[in-house]
């Protein structure tokens, strides 16, 4: 496999999506900078999603590569059904839920930031309001089971549809739903205090 660059490039949209294609054909055929270009091209994306899943950036990193390697290996068998970057979130997703599955039931969810902590940071008491909701987000997300957690982050801080995830999780829109709204409603339950 070529080796792991630190990408740049967002996912693909539009015309990137034939370049998706052509560049996955040549992969197959075994081009090593066609491969380079869709790991430059996907990383990004794949690696927020892995640090959402499994709260630690480095497991996240770990986890990526590790999809990469296989995504290479099995280029050849690549039919094409879904574009690349949809198998490559199946195949990460794949690995985080793995990952997820054998560890303890606690696992923190560090990589979700601060985000409501740059906007408060005039007041001294808004910002520990801040970090403790979203200490208190982390601590609720871990409650999930590892599939609601994936729907869930897939859904809510990644904005995917739901035939997308549907897709990337290898379970039916109807499944994704319903573990997207228990996850939902454990949520606001868990977080009932911060509304």
């Amino acid at each position: 496999m070529p080796g792991a660059r630190r990408p740049t490039a967002p996912p693909p949209a539009g015309d990137d999506a034939v370049d998706d294609a052509l560049m996955t054909v040549r992969a197959a055929e075994g081009d090593e900078d066609a491969f380079a270009v869709l790991v430059q091209r996907h990383a990004p994306a794949l690696i927020r999603l892995a640090a959402r899943l499994l709260g630690d950036a480095a497991e996240a990193e770990d986890a990526v590569q590790d999809a990469f390697i296989s995504a290479w290996r099995r280029l050849p068998e690549f039919q094409g059904q879904a574009s690349f970057g949809t198998w490559t979130y199946r195949i990460v997703t794949n690995r985080c839920l793995n990952v997820l599955r054998s560890r303890r039931p606690v696992a923190p969810l560090e990589s979700a930031g601060d985000p409501a902590a740059a906007e408060h940071t005039s007041s001294p008491e808004r910002l520990a309001e801040a970090r403790d909701a979203v200490r208190e987000l982390r601590e609720a997300l871990e409650t999930l089971s590892p599939e609601q957690r994936a729907c869930w982050v897939l859904r809510e801080l990644d904005g995917h549809s739901y035939e997308f995830i549907a897709e990337a999780v290898g379970l039916s829109q109807e499944a994704v739903r319903a573990r997207v709204f228990r996850a939902r409603r454990r949520l606001t339950r868990a977080l009932g205090a911060w509304r």
